[in-house]
């Protein structure tokens, strides 16, 4: 089941298309916190955004600008400002199409398949692990945290994506070296420390200290 992401301030318009998509058996979920879109939509991991332009805080532009800073999700707006500067300014945006308010539920539900159809027909879907504002990309092991786009290397990437599927909980030493090495060979433990001090020293570069921490005689957790 696709799940559609709707970033509508009008709760009467929200309702209708959460209502009206999930009768083509797509999940919809509308933001309510228009402070904190970002945060839901890294939760909720939608394959698409409906998005409007005039919306609370920030508008529909800068939403879409943060979105495509670590996913490619399409993004279709949902506006009344449907002049040709609004709709020029929403595609250079990042924005993959454009319906304008008043619409026919139908022509929306034509655009969100066809939309569906060609993103994901073929080609996965983006997952994203989310802590303390880092967004970490798991279809192209990119980390990105304030506007800050983070190297990471193989074993960087395998250790966050552990800890990060892990949040709250502490990681034994012995589980991370195994996700890392994947060999019954004996692997110096010193390893693992290198490994981890150089992850931190990225982090730490990029505004994330203390982000994770070691759990004398267990291992390791992010914070």
């Amino acid at each position: 089941m696709h799940k559609i992401l709707i970033v509508e301030d009008d709760a009467v318009i929200a309702k209708a298309i959460k209502n009206h998509i999930g009768t083509w058996g797509w999940e919809g979920e509308c933001v309510t916190d228009f402070e904190q879109v970002m945060s839901q939509f890294v939760s909720y991991n939608p394959q698409l955004v409906l998005l409007d332009i005039s919306l609370p805080f920030y508008n529909g532009y800068y939403w879409c600008s943060e979105i495509r800073k670590v996913s490619k999700v399409p993004i279709i707006f949902i506006s009344s400002a449907s002049d040709n500067m609004n709709i020029v300014m929403a595609i250079n945006m990042g924005g993959d199409d454009f319906i304008a308010k008043p619409f026919d539920l139908s022509v929306l539900t034509a655009k969100v398949q066809a939309m569906l159809r060609r993103t994901y027909d073929f080609a996965g879907q983006t997952d994203l692990l989310e802590h303390r504002g880092a967004i970490l990309n798991t279809s192209d092991a990119s980390l990105t945290y304030n506007d800050i786009k983070v190297e990471l290397s193989k074993n960087d990437y395998k250790i966050l994506k552990m800890l990060l599927e892990n949040k709250g909980k502490a990681v034994g030493r012995e589980a991370i070296m195994a996700r890392l090495w994947e060999t019954d060979s004996y692997i110096d433990e010193n390893t693992l420390t290198v490994n981890m001090t150089r992850l931190r020293k990225k982090l730490e570069a990029a505004g994330l200290a203390g982000f994770i921490v070691t759990k004398k005689g267990i291992g390791y957790m992010v914070t």
